[in-house]
Formats: C-alpha cells, structure tokens, sequence
C-alpha cells in the first residue's frame, strides 16, 4: 500500500509532535522523518499551525472511533459508562501511547486563537456530553457531577500514565484499570 505524502507528513508530525511535543518539534524535523520537500508539505497544510490542527483532528478521529467500538461492545448502562477506561486501554494498545493525552499537552502549548484549539474543545466536549449522557442512561441522580467527576479519574488515570513513562524507578502501575475500580465504587455509592 502507497502511503500519500500527505499521511507521512501527519504520520512523522504526529510521532513527533506526541514525542517530543509541538513547540519543541520543528517543521524541518517534520519534513525530514517525512522525507518530502517544505512545498509538498505547505501543499497539503497551511504552516505548522494547520499542521498541528491537523494531528489534533487526527488524533480525535481515531479515539471517538475507539470508544465508539468499545461502546457498541456494551449493553448494560454501567458498563457503557465506565467504557471510557476500557476504550482508553485500547487506544492506548493500538497506538502505543504512553506518554499521556495529546491533548492535554496541546492544551498546555497552543496559544489562544490557535486553529488546534478546536480540537482540544471537541475532545473536551465529547468526553463532558458523552459521559453526561452515558450517567444519564444509567440512572445516575446527577448526570453533570457523574461527568465531572468520571473525567478527573480518567484526567488523573492519563497523568499518572505519563509520569509512570518518564520516571522509570517508579513501579509499574495500571492507573487506567485502578480508575476504572474507583469508577465503579463510586457510581455504586450513588
């Protein structure tokens, strides 16, 4: 299969980007693990700013993709809810992520006004509408608390993950699965 010079440049951006991070990682880094030239890639992205939306776009895609899967697997209301563990495991399986969220780290680097920004915003509003939504069918007495506090686990779940990754001495740990069980706990105390 060809791959398009368009996908090597979002797929070196998106290695590199996830890496290393978007301030940090250069368009000449970009172009070189891509192997084209700086006019194939402004012919397919408008600078690196369109070039990080894009990564961003990406990323988003193929994680709504992932929990929709694991959310299709799914009958039992709670078990749809706490979906969001098990589809970040998956993710983080078929990407080989370890390093945290993407868009977390996004968050903290692009300006305001920054064209990624949408995708931060369409991360952050899949996960609050869908879990609200999700704590809804299951009978949760307050669906937005359910949300809120569903996503500081899966929030603390993606920064212990990363300082796991980067701090080798620490042991090794599941934090998605221990903030599956306090899920769990939680939405049976409610």
């Amino acid at each position: 299969m060809t791959t398009s010079a368009r996908e090597r440049v979002l797929a070196a951006a998106g290695e590199l980007f996830y890496a290393a991070g978007i301030a940090a990682t250069g368009v000449d880094a970009v172009l070189a693990r891509a192997r084209v030239s700086p006019a194939t890639m402004y012919a397919h992205f408008a600078g690196k700013d369109g070039l990080v939306a894009a990564y961003l776009e990406d990323r988003h895609t193929t994680w709504r993709q992932t929990w929709d899967a694991v959310l299709a697997e799914r009958s039992d209301p709670v078990e749809r809810l706490l979906s969001l563990f098990d589809a970040v495991t998956r993710y983080r399986e078929q990407q080989g992520n370890r390093r945290g969220c993407a868009f977390l780290a996004a968050a903290t680097e692009l300006p305001p006004g920054h064209p990624g920004q949408r995708w931060l915003v369409a991360d952050s509003t899949l996960l609050t509408g869908r879990l609200r939504d999700l704590a809804a069918a299951a009978g949760l007495p307050d669906p937005d608390d359910a949300a809120a506090t569903l996503l500081l686990l899966y929030d603390g779940a993606l920064s212990r993950e990363a300082r796991t990754a980067t701090t080798p001495e620490l042991p090794p740990d599941d934090p998605f699965g221990r903030a599956r069980r306090l899920a769990a706990g939680w939405i049976v105390a409610r």
